[in-house]
C-alpha cells in the first residue's frame, strides 16, 4: 500500500536538484517517508530515466546488513569499488546520522563523514544524496560541514492533500480521518483504529524517545515525557520554558529548571516532531523573544500521545492550516497588533493576535482560523486585528467549511478549509 503514496512535492526537488554538484539531504522525522521518497519514488524515476541498476549505490545504515558501513572509511571503500567506469553513479545514503559518532558531533567541520562524502563529490560521475532524522547533525551545520555543497529537501507527513490523493471519497469524513490520525504514512496500512492508535503511540516509546535519549544523553526522561505531553495538550497556546517550568513543579511536583526545559525544547524541535512559532509584532517590525506557540509536525502523533483524550477541534484546525503552510515552503509567526481604543474619553491599548503572519519572498499574508463564525460578534472579533495592520498585505480567514472563496467588502479572502488544503494556490484566490 505504501509504495502507492506519492510524494510528488518532494520527488520534483530531487529531480530538480539532480547532479547538481551538491549533497542532497533529505531531513525529517523519523517514518515521514524520507525512505520510500529516496529509495523507491525516486529510485524507480531514476530506472525509468535508463539508468542502470548497478549505477545506483544504496547504503540503508539502519538495517542490520549494512551495519559495517557506518563506519566512513569502510563505506568509502564500499562505495568506490561500485564506480567501475565513467558512467554516473547515484549514492542513495538512508539514516546517515548512524555514520556520526557523538564525540564528533562536538567539532562538526571535523566529521569524518562529511570528508568522504565531500571527497565522492570530487569525482564527476557521482551524485549524492542522504537522509537524516536529526537537524542538529544535517541542517545547522550542513552547509558549513559539506564546504557550502549541501542542499537539504525537508521532508513531512503527509499534507492533507497527500492523503486524499490516496484515499479518496468524502472529502468531510477524509479530514475528519486526518485529523484524528495524522498523516504518517505507515497509519494507512493499519486497518483498525486500535491498530493506528497503537503504532502511534509506539513510535513515541519504541522511536523517538529512545532516539532523543540515547542521542542527546538525556538524564531526566521523565521530564521528557512529560514536556511532550504539555506540548501536545497546549498546541496553539503561547509558551515558554520558565512557564513550563513552573507547571511541572506545581501539577506534577517536578522540579526542573527553566534552562534544563528549554534544552529539552531544542532537542524535540531539533528532532522534528515540533515547530516554534515566534511571536511577530507587525507594526513594530520586530520579533518577541518568548513567549512562543509550538505545533505538533503531525496531528495523529498529537493525539496518540494524548491517547485520543483532548479532541479540540479548534486548536487542531490551527495545528493543521499551520502543518500545510510549512509544508508549502512558507515562514510562519504569530501576529501581535497593537489597537489603540478610546472608551469613556480614555485611550487604551490593547494586543490582538493574528493567527499566522506567513512570508515567502515578497509576499506575506495574514491568516486568522476560525472553527466556525455563527453570528455578526464572532465576525467582528476575527475581521479586528486583520484591520488594524495599516498596511496592504493579503488578509484571509479560512473556516472549516465548503463554501467557495469570497471578498469581503474591505477585500479580506474568505476561504474553506478544504479549498485551502486541497488547492496549493489558494492563498491567491
Amino acid at each position: 500500500m505504501r509504495e502507492n503514496i506519492k510524494r510528488d512535492y518532494y520527488l520534483q526537488q530531487l529531480i530538480d536538484k539532480r547532479e547538481n554538484g551538491l549533497i542532497k539531504v533529505v531531513t525529517g522525522i523519523r517514518r515521514s517517508g524520507k525512505s520510500h521518497l529516496l529509495f523507491i519514488l525516486f529510485k524507480d524515476y531514476l530506472l525509468e530515466q535508463g539508468i542502470k541498476k548497478e549505477q545506483i549505490i544504496e547504503l540503508p545504515l539502519d538495517v542490520d546488513e549494512y551495519v559495517d558501513y557506518r563506519d566512513p572509511d569502510k563505506m568509502s571503500k564500499y562505495i568506490h569499488e561500485k564506480i567501475t567506469d565513467d558512467k554516473m553513479y547515484y549514492i542513495l545514503i538512508d539514516e546517515v546520522q548512524y555514520a556520526i559518532s557523538k564525540e564528533e558531533l562536538k567539532n562538526p567541520e571535523n566529521i569524518r563523514l562529511y570528508n568522504v562524502l565531500n571527497g565522492l563529490l570530487r569525482l564527476r560521475n557521482v551524485d549524492v544524496y542522504v537522509t537524516g532524522s536529526n537537524s542538529k547533525m544535517l541542517t545547522k551545520d550542513v552547509l558549513t560541514a559539506f564546504r557550502n555543497r549541501g542542499d537539504e529537501v525537508k521532508v513531512y507527513p503527509l499534507s492533507f492533500r497527500e492523503y486524499y490523493d490516496f484515499v479518496g471519497g468524502d472529502k468531510s469524513e477524509a479530514y475528519e480521518e486526518y485529523a484524528l490520525y495524522g498523516g504518517m504514512p505507515l497509519v494507512l496500512s493499519r486497518k483498525t483504529d486500535a491498530e493506528k492508535a497503537r503504532y502511534l503511540q509506539g513510535l513515541f516509546e519504541e522511536t523517538y524517545f529512545k532516539d532523543i535519549t540515547e542521542r542527546y544523553d538525556i538524564e531526566l526522561e521523565e521530564v521528557l515525557k512529560e514536556l511532550t505531553d504539555d506540548l501536545c495538550s497546549s498546541i496553539g497556546s503561547l509558551t515558554n520554558s520558565t512557564k513550563i517550568a513552573n507547571t511541572l513543579q506545581s501539577v506534577k511536583q517536578i522540579k526542573v529548571s527553566s534552562n534544563t526545559i528549554s534544552k529539552y525544547l531544542n532537542y524535540l524541535v531539533e528532532s522534528f516532531l515540533f515547530n516554534v512559532a515566534q511571536r511577530y509584532d507587525i507594526k513594530g517590525k520586530k520579533h518577541f523573544e518568548y513567549p512562543s506557540k509550538y505545533y505538533c509536525t503531525d496531528i495523529g502523533l498529537r493525539n496518540a500521545r494524548l491517547n485520543f483524550r483532548q479532541q479540540e477541534e479548534t486548536h487542531i484546525m490551527e495545528n493543521i492550516i499551520y502543518n500545510e503552510l510549512i509544508y508549502r515552503g512558507y515562514n510562519v509567526d504569530v501576529g501581535v497588533v497593537e489597537i489603540i481604543e478610546k472608551v469613556d474619553d480614555k485611550r487604551t491599548k490593547k494586543q490582538c493576535e493574528i493567527d499566522f503572519v506567513v512570508n515567502v519572498g515578497s509576499k506575506r499574508y495574514y491568516i486568522q482560523s476560525a472553527l466556525s463564525i455563527p453570528d455578526e460578534n464572532k465576525m467582528q472579533t476575527e475581521l479586528r486585528p486583520l484591520k488594524n495592520t495599516n498596511d496592504f498585505f493579503k488578509k484571509i480567514i479560512i473556516t472549516k467549511s465548503s463554501m467557495k472563496p469570497w471578498n469581503d467588502e474591505d477585500g479580506i479572502l474568505h476561504l474553506g478549509l478544504f479549498d485551502f488544503l486541497l488547492n496549493e494556490n489558494s492563498l491567491d484566490f
